[in-house]
C-alpha cells in the first residue's frame, strides 16, 4: 500500500470515528424510545395491568426536551410504575424529576434507589468501562437522597429500598419487595425474608403476583429475588451496554449479568425456578459521558396479562 493510500485510510477511519462519536452524542443520546412488552403473570381471569417502568434518568435541570417527553408518557395510561434508581444525575437533578414526574402523582408506584441518587456524577476515564464494573469515586458529591425519596412518597409511591410492600392495583394484589443498591453493596437480602412473611401474616386475600424491584441486576440478587418467589424482576443500572455493536449487541454491562439479558425481557432461572426480568436501557447517561450508540434511551411499558 502507497503511502497515500494508508493515508486516505487513517483519514477515512477517523472521519467515520469522528461521525460515530457525534451521533452518539447528539442525536442517538435524545432519540428517547417507548418499548413494550406483554408478560403473562397474572392470576387467571385478573383483567391485564399496564406498568410503566422508569429506570437510570440522570436528570440534569436544564435537560427539559426528556422532562417533556416524560410527561408525555401519562397519555399512555399507565396502571402502576415502577422506578429502578439513577434518577438524579445533578446537584440540581431533583428540579427535573419534579417537572418530568408531577404528572404521575396518585398513580400507585413504586421505586429504589441506584448509586447516583446518593452521590453526584464525577469524570471517569470511559475506557475503564471495558475492564470491568464502574468504580467508585473517592472524591464524590453527596446528593440530597432523602428529598428525592420525600418527594416520590408525595406522589403515593412504595419504598422498596430493603423493604416490603403489599398493594392492590386494578383488583390485582401485588406483594413487592426491594433491595436498595446492590452495586455500592447498599442492599440488605437478608431483611427479605421476615420482612415477606410479616406480609402475609395478617393477609389472607386470594392470589397474588409477587415482583421484585433492584436497581442494579447482579447475579446474586436475582437468585435471591427467584428463591422468594419473584414472578417479575424489573432492574436498570446497565444502560443496555450504552454503547453497543449492530449485529453483536454490549460491550459492557457494568455487572455481571450476560450481555445476552443486558435489557430486555427474559427470563432468569435459578434453581428449578424462573422469573421474567425486564432491565431497562435507561433513559439517559452520566452529563460526563453523553454519549450512545446502537442503544437509544428507553422507557418500557409493560403490559402484564393472566397466566395460560
Amino acid at each position: 500500500m502507497s503511502a497515500r493510500a494508508a493515508a486516505t485510510a487513517v483519514g477515512l477511519v477517523a472521519a467515520a470515528g469522528a461521525g460515530a462519536v457525534a451521533y452518539g452524542t447528539f442525536v442517538e443520546r435524545k432519540q428517547y424510545t417507548l418499548r413494550t412488552a406483554t408478560v403473562p403473570v397474572l392470576p387467571p381471569g385478573s383483567a391485564p395491568l399496564r406498568v410503566l417502568h422508569l429506570s437510570d434518568l440522570h436528570m440534569a435541570p436544564w435537560q427539559t426536551d426528556k422532562q417533556q417527553w416524560v410527561r408525555e408518557l401519562a397519555r399512555l395510561d399507565p396502571q402502576l410504575i415502577v422506578d429502578t434508581g439513577d434518577n438524579l444525575g445533578h446537584r440540581d437533578g431533583l428540579a427535573g424529576i419534579k417537572a418530568a414526574f408531577d404528572v404521575f402523582a396518585g398513580i400507585p408506584g413504586v421505586y429504589v434507589h441506584g448509586s447516583n441518587d446518593y452521590f453526584g456524577p464525577s469524570f471517569k476515564n470511559p475506557l475503564r468501562y471495558f475492564l470491568g464494573p464502574s468504580k467508585h469515586a473517592h472524591r464524590v458529591e453527596k446528593l440530597d437522597t432523602d428529598a428525592l425519596t420525600a418527594y416520590f412518597d408525595s406522589l403515593g409511591w412504595k419504598n422498596l429500598n430493603n423493604a416490603a410492600v403489599t398493594t392492590e392495583v386494578q383488583g390485582t394484589i401485588i406483594d413487592f419487595f426491594g433491595v436498595d443498591d446492590p452495586h455500592r453493596h447498599f442492599d440488605r437480602l437478608d431483611r427479605i425474608p421476615g420482612a415477606l412473611d410479616a406480609l402475609l401474616e395478617d393477609d389472607d386475600r386470594g392470589p397474588r403476583l409477587r415482583i421484585g424491584v433492584a436497581h442494579a441486576p447482579y447475579q446474586y440478587v436475582l437468585n435471591s429475588f427467584v428463591t422468594h418467589g419473584a414472578e417479575v424482576v424489573f432492574a436498570g443500572h446497565t444502560h443496555g451496554g450504552q454503547v453497543c455493536v449492530p449485529g453483536y449487541g454490549a460491550l459492557v454491562t457494568n455487572c455481571d449479568i450476560p450481555r445476552k439479558q443486558v435489557k430486555g425481557l427474559s427470563l432468569w432461572r435459578h434453581g428449578f425456578r424462573s422469573a421474567f426480568l425486564n432491565v431497562s436501557a435507561g433513559l439517559g447517561t452520566s452529563i460526563y459521558a453523553p454519549f450512545r450508540f446502537a442503544c437509544r434511551p428507553e422507557v418500557t411499558l409493560l403490559t402484564l396479562t393472566s397466566r395460560p
